[in-house]
């Protein structure tokens, strides 16, 4: 097994999957990897929500980790990766956790089952028999406003107990949730927000760190957040926060990674804003808010 569970702490980036003309644009995830390997993150994920991964084909997700694995290579820097899988299928998913065992990954993020909606003993035998066959650690994905199903802390707290369950993405939507959860946890069971808007307040209650999309934006402030609080320097932490809170905000403006994506392309980082449907680029009035927003940033930052 690899060291995810000292890993999983900080602040992790869902990096967006670039896509032109229908296809993987290796250029741009290249480029991509280049800036953040840069900047003070300390994991990826990739092919989870941000990174669209539900309409990639199983050869484009491989090729995605092994493109972020050669570009950290040639920057020398090795930053953990998980892997996002999700499906309703317990079967189909161990078997997805077999084509993938041999990736360059060091674990997986993995989200409930989507649509069935199973009890609390459906997904504690669901999970409990994909730890058992992971080959890499997990880390689950509490999202029921996504999955329909609410992995309860009774649940989590049983599943916490497996050798091979290392922490959770908490988007659980319940703030009185996530604060039992982190005060009843194993103390190596490791916490991260997935709610953009909500990275102060869950990092001021205890968790480890958060995996956040608006951190492709302005990344260095949303590390400083978590850096000052680290160092109990909690208005300073708040300061920053003001910086970025209302960019929480409009990176969901409409269904992400689309405003994050054109976002992106403003800045040249990506070659094209296209997302897979049933995704959309964003409308007129938003990107018109977004390249206002980018001027105004270029205009302080000068």
């Amino acid at each position: 097994m690899t060291g995810l569970r000292d890993q999983l702490h900080g602040l992790w980036l869902p990096l967006v999957t670039p896509f032109q003309g229908g296809k993987l644009d290796e250029t741009s995830l290249r480029r991509l990897t280049r800036h953040y390997c840069g900047q003070a993150i300390d994991g990826f994920i990739l092919g989870a929500t941000s990174g669209e991964g539900m309409t990639l084909r199983e050869a484009e997700l491989e090729r995605l980790v092994a493109v972020v694995r050669e570009e950290m290579a040639a920057g020398r820097r090795n930053i953990p990766i998980c892997l996002g899988l999700s499906g309703a299928d317990t079967a189909r998913m161990k078997d997805r956790l077999d084509e993938t065992a041999d990736w360059a990954i060091d674990g997986y993020l993995i989200a409930s089952p989507y649509y069935v909606r199973p009890s609390q003993r459906g997904l504690l035998a669901h999970f409990e028999a994909l730890a058992d066959h992971a080959a890499w650690p997990l880390a689950l994905y509490n999202i029921p406003y996504r999955c329909a199903v609410n992995i309860t802390n009774q649940t989590m707290l049983r599943l916490a107990e497996h050798q091979n369950i290392v922490g959770l993405k908490d988007c659980g939507a319940s703030r009185e949730q996530s604060i039992a959860l982190l005060r009843d946890r194993p103390k190596d069971f490791r916490v991260l927000t997935g709610e953009d808007a909500n990275y102060l307040e869950a990092l001021t209650d205890g968790a480890d760190g958060g995996i956040v999309l608006s951190a492709h934006v302005e990344t260095a402030t949303f590390a400083a957040i978590y850096s000052e609080l680290k160092r109990g320097n909690h208005d300073a932490a708040l300061a920053r926060w003001n910086e970025v809170a209302e960019l929480t905000r409009l990176l969901f403006a409409e269904p992400s990674p689309a405003p994050a994506k054109y976002w992106l392309w403003r800045s040249g980082l990506i070659d094209s804003p296209e997302v897979r449907l049933p995704m959309v680029e964003v409308s007129s009035e938003l990107a018109a808010t977004i390249d206002r927003e980018i001027a105004r940033r270029m205009k302080v930052a000068a």
